[in-house]
């Protein structure tokens, strides 16, 4: 009973459980619907990615309180952890004798939307969801161009121009800079399109989680310490010398430690670079972050 008295009353655990739970179980609900009944979810994903999603990114980037320029600092400090993460991994995977295509993109390349957005929204407060957007569209700007040149070899610039994601993001831009009045039942409906994507992001995520496996759990193993390690060795080196602070610099130590995304196993199935290691390195990165987020949290809150 001493124990149960004393948990009730830790604030500093109450509030990282009030934090985390919501966020994991979500992912729990969908890991154990897609366990039961196998959902197909490549529709409910593809109408996420063309219409939630870029709703959302434009509903927030179009407010009249976004202002790009205060978010400069920090989209730079993003790709530098992004670009960071990658150096730092490179020499693991040479040393250790993996491919480095199946080890280095995931290390990169993390949980920015499925995680990132509600975890800042939970940690950080409505206001937050700007900030962790702008490192959102940094990961996946990179993650297109860049991870898809270290697994393709080559880049497609046009086709960053066809993503609905980064069409919202410009479009959201102009509004912005334009000083444009959206037309508010218009700013409304967007409003409410946008608040399907989290939600549905999580849902996704967890029902995702039942497709792969432990397969080379060594190789997974070093990628859940690595991955958030290494981003969150970056931000520490570069956010104090850009100048990052307040709790714009929490975020990227959030953004720093957030496992691998579930888009490194679809991309690594694409292109047949060793998807059951991938795989192996996804699950045990996002089973590892159910310890390292809420460790980050107690550090940082």
């Amino acid at each position: 009973m001493q124990f149960f008295s004393w948990f009730y009353h830790s604030t500093m655990l109450y509030q990282l459980t009030a934090i985390v739970f919501p966020l994991f179980a979500l992912v729990a609900v969908g890991f154990f619907y897609g366990r039961r009944h196998l959902p197909d979810m490549a529709v409910a994903n593809r109408i996420n990615l063309e219409i939630f999603t870029p709703a959302l990114i434009f509903s927030v980037m179009s407010a009249r309180d976004f202002q790009i320029a205060a978010y400069s600092k920090l989209a730079l400090a993003g790709v530098l952890v992004v670009l960071g993460s990658g150096l730092i991994a490179w020499p693991i995977a040479w040393l250790a004798g993996w491919r480095i295509k199946a080890f280095v993109p995931p290390m990169m390349f993390t949980n920015s939307g499925n995680m990132g957005l509600p975890l800042a929204v939970l940690a950080f407060g409505e206001p937050a969801l700007a900030a962790a957007l702008v490192l959102f569209l940094v990961e996946n700007t990179l993650h297109f161009t860049i991870g898809n040149a270290l697994l393709e070899g080559r880049i497609h610039p046009g086709m960053l121009l066809r993503i609905p994601i980064l069409q919202a993001t410009l479009a959201g831009l102009a509004v912005t800079l334009l000083d444009i009045t959206v037309w508010k039942p218009l700013a409304m409906a967007l409003d409410l399109l946008g608040q399907v994507a989290i939600p549905l992001m999580l849902f996704a995520l967890g029902v995702r989680m039942t497709r792969i496996n432990l397969q080379d759990w060594r190789i997974g193993l070093t990628g859940a310490v690595v991955c958030p390690a290494s981003g969150i060795a970056i931000v520490l080196l570069v956010g104090p010398l850009l100048g990052v602070s307040g709790e714009q610099y929490d975020q990227l130590l959030v953004f720093g430690a957030l496992p691998p995304a579930v888009l490194n196993f679809m991309l690594a199935e694409k292109f047949s670079e060793s998807p059951e290691a991938v795989a192996s390195i996804v699950l045990m990165g996002n089973l590892a972050s159910i310890v390292t987020l809420p460790a980050v949290l107690a550090w940082i809150l």
